[in-house]
């Protein structure tokens, strides 16, 4: 299954910040939002994403005094883009081997969406109910 395919299914919604909200500011959104991670955007260009794991490292840093520092100070900048053409394998070793659960999804300089490392692994967790279904059917009819 390619990228694509499941944002056709999960959608292109992608929660985004700038790089001048505070570190509280996002944990709210993140809270709210009920997500994991934020795609940062300086205009219209993808200035870093921010996880929960940045916020949890912002804090521990900085302690409370971290909560009033723009999230700019604590995100990752180098970010691990997917493309939609990619499959689900790939980007489950990209995840896996670089350790990260979010990946936003580009084609050029254009942000389509993002998926999650959960997202995927629900993909692969139909694929194979499918590939299964489909071995029992034959197996039925001989």
């Amino acid at each position: 299954m390619l990228v694509s395919q499941i944002l056709r299914t999960k959608g292109d919604l992608v929660f985004t910040a700038t790089p001048n909200e505070t570190v509280g500011a996002i944990c709210a959104l993140l809270y709210a939002r009920r997500v994991g991670a934020m795609v940062v955007m300086d205009g219209d260009a993808v200035a870093g994403i921010v996880s929960e794991r940045d916020v949890v490292r912002a804090v521990a840093e900085g302690g409370a005094e971290a909560l009033t520092q723009p999230i700019s100070k604590f995100m990752t900048r180098e970010v691990q883009f997917a493309k939609p053409g990619e499959t689900v394998d790939s980007l489950l070793t990209k995840m896996t081997d670089r350790r990260i659960r979010h990946l936003p999804v580009v084609e050029g300089a254009r942000l389509l969406g993002i998926v999650s490392i959960g997202d995927l692994v629900k993909s692969k967790i139909s694929e194979v109910e499918a590939e299964a279904d489909g071995l029992k059917a034959y197996i039925a009819t001989g």
